[in-house]
């Protein structure tokens, strides 16, 4: 789009314009923006038509228009993160990342659906309802990113921001057929985020960039990226894009489960042709189960879910109506565990590093992992477990195969490579180590360009 308007092929106000109509033919039944300011969308495109007339120099995203999660700092816009507590809380001011976006000359057009304080991989709260699928009605487009993902794979925005402390951006990637980039903690400042990226949650949460496809997520990740004074992870780590040569020279470890928790059968086969796409675009692909998943499950759950319930269970009484009920199961799961201690948060601290430095040694011979994004497809609303191979796999576990890259701080992306029986989209998880998303994208871009699985879906 970018392009297009860079040669004055099409207009930003036609473009703005027909995401506009996109918006107001689908939100109705996908609810995926809470919120838009069209005027103010089409002012911009305005101005950024006359830019183009006028000879300015232009970003990168010029006329490009996108959508942010709304537990992002849109100046002017809600920042409610989907909970009661913050009901009709308006941003001061443009979130880092933002104010690099609009630089960059991307058009806000509104803040998208969450779950209540991000706390769900499905998109649901008492403020504004649930999100649905643009691949099937009855169900979830995942989250807590769902309402940007259901927003960008039906064509209401072309591009925006999520966040992800435990697949919040990969699994509604993967459910609703699109990209999605999870980050090293620090390399987009999550400064202007909330719930805050502070302590034990600044090693394990992250924003980045969702989109249709790998070239999108590369330009919005070059904007985004950098340090930042408020995020306390970040580090001054340039740009560098690999080499095509460099690229293929990078060897790939693949596993279709982690040995606990199955996933189908097609999601196994979707990780089956990704190898062996990889293989056929020149990569050296290998089986490989790294060790030490199951110790990265486990002190995921410590930081994310105990540590988290414990933060967020004060801000509620018992049997609040401002409660939804997809954060009240997560603090009764929460509350079922016994609370940390000064002693066993530390401990769990120094295990985390512990295995890092384990994990990383492992990735010295495979700098890059491919892997199932989650157990299952979408789901339906409400679900909550699922059959496998005969086994039960319950609500937590079904997403562990994102949730071990948060607890290690490894970048990762979904890419789109087949779709289920029932026709719902599948992505596959590409890991990388740490700092190293130029690796990440440029896998993700090979693995794409083998596939050639996206799809504009039922509901568009």
């Amino acid at each position: 789009m970018a392009e297009q308007v860079r040669k004055k092929k099409i207009s930003p106000v036609e473009l703005v314009g027909a995401h506009l109509a996109q918006i107001e033919k689908l939100n109705p039944i996908l609810n995926a923006f809470v919120q838009m300011d069209a005027e103010r969308a089409r002012g911009a495109a305005h101005d950024a038509e006359a830019a183009v007339m006028q000879g300015k120099p232009l970003g990168p995203l010029h006329g490009v228009p996108i959508s942010i999660k709304s537990s992002v700092d849109v100046a002017g816009m809600r920042c409610e993160a989907g909970t009661r507590l913050r009901t009709g809380l308006v941003a001061t001011q443009d979130a880092p990342l933002v104010t690099r976006l609009k630089n960059a000359g991307a058009i806000v057009l509104g803040v998208t659906n969450t779950p209540e304080l991000l706390m769900a991989w499905e998109t649901n709260n008492l403020l504004y309802g649930r999100t649905n699928n643009p691949w099937d009605l009855e169900r979830t487009p995942g989250g807590s990113s769902g309402g940007e993902a259901a927003a960008i794979a039906a064509g209401m925005s072309a591009g925006g921001v999520g966040s992800d402390g435990g697949g919040s951006i990969r699994v509604p990637a993967h459910f609703s057929g699109i990209c999605g980039l999870k980050p090293t903690p620090g390399r987009i400042p999550a400064t202007g985020h909330f719930p805050a990226s502070a302590g034990p949650f600044a090693l394990i949460g992250v924003v980045g960039p969702m989109a249709r496809t790998v070239a999108d997520l590369k330009v919005l990740f070059e904007v985004m990226q950098g340090p930042d004074i408020g995020d306390t992870c970040a580090a001054p780590v340039p740009v560098r894009w690999p080499s095509e040569e460099e690229t293929r020279k990078l060897r790939i470890g693949y596993f279709e489960d982690d040995g606990r928790t199955p996933v189908t059968p097609e999601i196994r086969a979707a990780v089956r042709t990704a190898a062996e796409a990889l293989r056929s675009a020149g990569f050296q692909v290998d089986r490989f189960r790294p060790d030490g998943l199951e110790e990265a499950r486990r002190l995921w759950h410590k930081f994310f879910v105990v540590a988290g319930g414990m933060l967020l269970r004060p801000m509620f009484k018992k049997n609040d109506p401002d409660l939804s009920p997809t954060l009240k199961q997560f603090l009764e799961r929460s509350a079922a565990k016994p609370p940390l201690t000064g002693r066993t948060l530390l401990d769990a601290w120094i295990q985390r590093d512990l295995l890092r430095a384990r994990f990383f040694a492992q990735m010295q011979r495979y700098p890059i992992l491919l892997c199932p994004a989650a157990a299952i497809p979408a789901f339906r609303h409400g679900e909550r477990s699922w059959q496998i191979d005969g086994k039960t796999v319950h609500y937590l576990d079904a997403w562990s195969y994102t949730e071990f890259f948060n607890l290690l701080g490894n970048p990762a992306a979904v890419v789109p490579v087949g779709r289920s029986s029932e026709g719902l989209p599948i992505g596959v998880q590409i890991v990388g180590r740490p700092w190293e998303e130029e690796q990440v994208l440029a896998v993700a871009a090979a693995l794409e360009q083998q596939c050639a699985a996206w799809r504009i879906p039922p509901a568009a």
